[in-house]
């Protein structure tokens, strides 16, 4: 039976992973993410499982590699430059193989930046921030419902390709409350067991987690194993949403918070005679490429919608590879489209 809650999306992506089964979470406050950790906080001891506040972003992300590599499901959150300082962590779980979910409510950049809504990880997150030829599959949500149910989806995926997944949010979904429909908690006893992880030998051969080897030909196998399961991740996971594509001219291309304003200026677009479409990215990676291409075949724009300085529009042109025109339209420093200002844009490029 599914419970409904009015909730903040930061609140939603918390009860979802405590609801998945997280064990262990540790993080840094920061805005605009602080009731991510206010909800674990309050929730996790309560029900046995461990709550730290690290010292540091840096601490937290090595406690999530231990955790990681004992066989938990453990999870941290944070926001823009907090994710910074977590990305040699990451690279450490990708090359150990460990899963871990990551949670990054945006806010804007660089440097500092300030505490309103952005997309300007979006290189960090999908073009792996850290050092090394890795990737962690992206999830990236536009309703509070769905930060939900992609956390819930995102620990499941980070247990089957052994791998960190990072829910890529913003300012404006973290705050933002809408109902949501919660699942019931898993049940821990069906989570398939993790033979691989250092959960102390007790008469079998030792489990060595490394993300580490002085040989060049070594590392270069680990490197090759690392590829063939992104090459899985890539034929299996893709995730994407269309709307009014069938007969459209023009098609916006955005994701997250973005994608849901542009869902405005679709119905606004048509009441005008212009036949406007939505292709959303819900795996931000891997990113739906061939679906993009197959409808930048039929249509004569794709226009990029992002609060960012262009930084998704560098894979929507992978995609399209002159198919068809590929105007951009963004925003930055925390600055959130209206769907008036989007819908003038789109004019221009109307039949």
């Amino acid at each position: 039976m599914r419970e409904r809650y009015l909730l903040r999306g930061n609140e939603a992506i918390a009860e979802s992973a405590i609801r998945a089964g997280c064990q262990c979470y540790f993080a840094y406050p920061i805005t605009p993410q602080g009731e991510l950790v206010e909800h674990m906080a309050h929730n996790m001891p309560r029900l046995g499982r461990t709550f730290i506040q690290a010292e540091s972003e840096v601490a937290a992300i090595n406690m999530v590699y231990g955790a990681a590599a004992a066989g938990v499901r453990t999870m941290t959150s944070s926001s823009s430059p907090g994710i910074s300082l977590k990305q040699e962590g990451i690279s450490y779980l990708a090359g150990a193989n460990l899963p871990a979910v990551i949670v990054n409510v945006v806010r804007g950049g660089p440097g500092l930046g300030n505490i309103a809504p952005s997309q300007c990880d979006y290189f960090q997150a999908v073009k792996g921030g850290g050092h090394g030829d890795y990737h962690m599959i992206v999830l990236g949500p536009s309703t509070v419902p769905e930060a939900g149910e992609l956390t819930m989806l995102a620990f499941d995926l980070a247990d089957r390709y052994r791998t960190p997944v990072m829910i890529l949010a913003d300012g404006l979904l973290g705050q933002m409350m809408e109902p949501v429909e919660l699942p019931a908690p898993i049940d821990m006893a069906s989570l398939p067991a993790k033979e691989w992880a250092a959960t102390g030998a007790r008469g079998r051969e030792p489990n060595i987690i490394l993300s580490f080897d002085l040989s060049p030909d070594n590392l270069k196998k680990m490197n090759l194993a690392l590829q063939a399961k992104y090459a899985e991740i890539r034929k299996n996971e893709v995730r994407y949403e269309e709307a009014e594509t069938e007969d459209a001219d023009i098609v916006i291309v955005a994701y997250g918070s973005t994608a849901r304003i542009a869902k405005t200026v679709v119905r606004m677009a048509r009441a005008e005679g212009i036949r406007l479409g939505l292709f959303r990215p819900i795996t931000l990676w891997p990113y739906p490429y061939e679906p993009l291409r197959a409808l930048a075949d039929r249509v004569d724009t794709v226009l990029t919608v992002e609060m960012s300085a262009g930084q998704m529009w560098e894979d929507v042109r992978l995609a399209v590879a002159e198919r068809a025109n590929t105007p951009f339209y963004g925003e930055m420093g925390g600055i959130v489209p209206t769907p008036k200002e989007i819908l003038t844009e789109v004019r221009k490029h109307a039949r």
